[in-house]
């Protein structure tokens, strides 16, 4: 009998996660009721749960990132404001031009460095009085950086780019999507970490471990305002407590684990950097790891993505700047020694010519 080959390595995102069975038990054991009616308990209570995790009067629970964020834009701005964006930030690449198409804001993207605007940049940026120009409204960074390679924004710049937004009049919202890897990487409470921002949003459903769900929090009033708006979105999910539950057991239980990802990311890492190959490997904070091709030629990074694919190891070319691998909870203990092995053969292997 031919032995079976092992199951694939999925470094593609730490959204690939599924609950173990203690989180199907809290699913199962949630009280629920209609959340849109506010009569959910367990809904209920991870949302104070986690507006005392961040710090803020309040929070609410939808089912996405994306929305969370856009939720924030919405409540934040009105139609023909300017939206200052860090330029790698997810909001700007990734969420299907959402601020433009939903909310009628116009969205600057200004160069960060490893994910955090310089706070000169932030004071040149926004606009005069003049009829003929946008209101500059509000700012976003996220934190972690994930196109700066799961980069931690750290707290004394925050704190800088928060009192630059108040001195000009402008709101802080944190797309904090992957704020506690920031937290276990930098030792700095999330809470102290979002302080700088009115609003701030964190997944519950990457490192942590819940099958679906983030959570935005901020002033009740902005809250208050944010359900509406969730219901304007369709995100009004009635008995919701059933992943409620999963996002209280992953804020109890997920949180400090982290660091076993953060590690492993660090081992795979090493081990490319070090194998003398022609790539740059930038040394992870968190949990991504990017991997970059000296040169690449065209399309040269989704060819070692679909290559790697292939041999067993799952990754994702990024905007063709890299090819990311993230690590999480399902990833075995031996994932990152295998995948790196994985990942140097391809390389030592040259692609056929013509390709």
């Amino acid at each position: 009998m031919s032995q079976a080959s092992p199951s694939p390595i999925d470094l593609r995102s730490d959204t690939v996660t599924r609950p173990d069975k203690d989180m199907y038990a809290a699913m199962v054991q949630a009280p629920l009721g209609d959340d849109v009616f506010g009569d959910d308990p367990t809904v209920r209570r991870l949302e104070e749960r986690a507006a005392e995790l961040l710090g803020k009067e309040s929070a609410l629970f939808v089912p996405s990132g994306t929305m969370a964020n856009s939720i924030a834009i919405a409540v934040s701005t009105r139609p023909g404001d300017e939206v200052l964006i860090e330029s790698l930030a997810h909001s700007l690449h990734f969420e299907v031009a959402g601020p433009s198409r939903l909310w009628g804001v116009q969205l600057t993207p200004l160069a960060g460095v490893r994910g955090a605007v310089p706070v000169e940049a932030i004071r040149g940026a926004v606009r005069g009085e003049d009829i003929h120009l946008p209101r500059t409204a509000l700012l976003i960074l996220e934190q972690t950086s994930n196109l700066s390679g799961g980069a931690v924004l750290p707290l004394e710049y925050l704190r800088r780019a928060g009192e630059t937004c108040r001195e000009k009049g402008l709101k802080l919202h944190m797309d904090g999507a992957r704020i506690f890897n920031a937290e276990v990487a930098s030792g700095v409470p999330a809470r102290d970490l979002a302080a700088c921002a009115d609003t701030v949003m964190f997944c519950l459903s990457k490192g942590l471990g819940a099958p679906a769900g983030s959570i935005l929090c901020g002033s009740s009033d902005a809250i208050r305002e944010g359900r509406r708006v969730r219901k304007l979105l369709g995100g009004g999910m009635r008995q919701a407590g059933v992943l409620a539950a999963c996002g209280l057991h992953a804020l109890e239980h997920g949180i400090t684990r982290l660091a076993e990802d953060h590690d492993r990311a660090r081992a795979f890492a090493r081990a490319i950097a070090t194998a003398g190959l022609p790539v740059t490997v930038e040394p992870p904070e968190t949990n991504m790891v990017y991997v970059r091709l000296e040169d690449p030629g065209p399309g040269g990074h989704a060819r070692l993505a679909e290559k790697l694919r292939g041999s067993g190891v799952l990754s994702v070319a990024i905007m063709e700047r890299a090819v990311r691998f993230v690590f999480h909870r399902d990833v075995p203990p031996d994932g990152a020694e295998r995948a790196a092995r994985v990942v140097i053969d391809a390389l030592r292997t040259p692609e056929p010519r013509g390709t």
